[in-house]
């Protein structure tokens, strides 16, 4: 595997895309936050005293994508054409799976941002939640889907 992000002298560097041609890419990222069985039903029926948990937490991940590039080093700075932060209530696990698709028209990918608006929307679930549940958990945050670019399409099969 080579890693490109580095130069022949093993110096870190933004990878040149100049050459790139523009096409659509589109990337979608999953997470999860496990949580106690109140604290999810909490969220559930909307019962948090910050407020509309969810609804704050999509607000945050699709904010997040448009940070990317200011919090991971050599992340180039895309244009976000379309962002949706969804989530699946799973009360038999009493977790939360959040889902990230981010869409460009651009030279490189933006899997970064999918995962970045993930991670940050799981952040603020904790945020929200953590006065009456320190034990919260986030995990299972990956790329899930991929479309566009060089390296075409790539589908999470675990």
């Amino acid at each position: 595997m080579q890693l490109n992000h580095f130069d022949s002298a093993g110096n870190a560097i933004m990878v040149d895309v100049s050459d790139k041609p523009e096409t659509v890419r589109t990337a979608t990222a999953h997470g999860r936050i496990s949580m106690n069985p109140e604290t999810f039903a909490l969220i559930s029926k909307d019962k948090i005293d910050k407020g509309d948990v969810l609804g704050v937490a999509r607000v945050a991940g699709i904010m997040a994508t448009k940070r990317t590039s200011e919090l991971i080093p050599m992340c180039h700075n895309i244009l976000i054409e379309s962002c949706s932060v969804d989530f699946v209530m799973d009360k038999q696990h009493s977790e939360i799976e959040a889902r990230c698709t981010v869409v460009t028209s651009g030279k490189t990918g933006i899997e970064m941002e999918a995962i970045v608006g993930v991670s940050l929307a799981l952040a603020t679930i904790y945020d929200m939640c953590k006065a009456g549940d320190r034990a919260m958990t986030i995990h299972s945050i990956r790329l899930y889907e991929k479309s566009g670019g060089r390296s075409g399409h790539y589908k999470y099969e675990g």
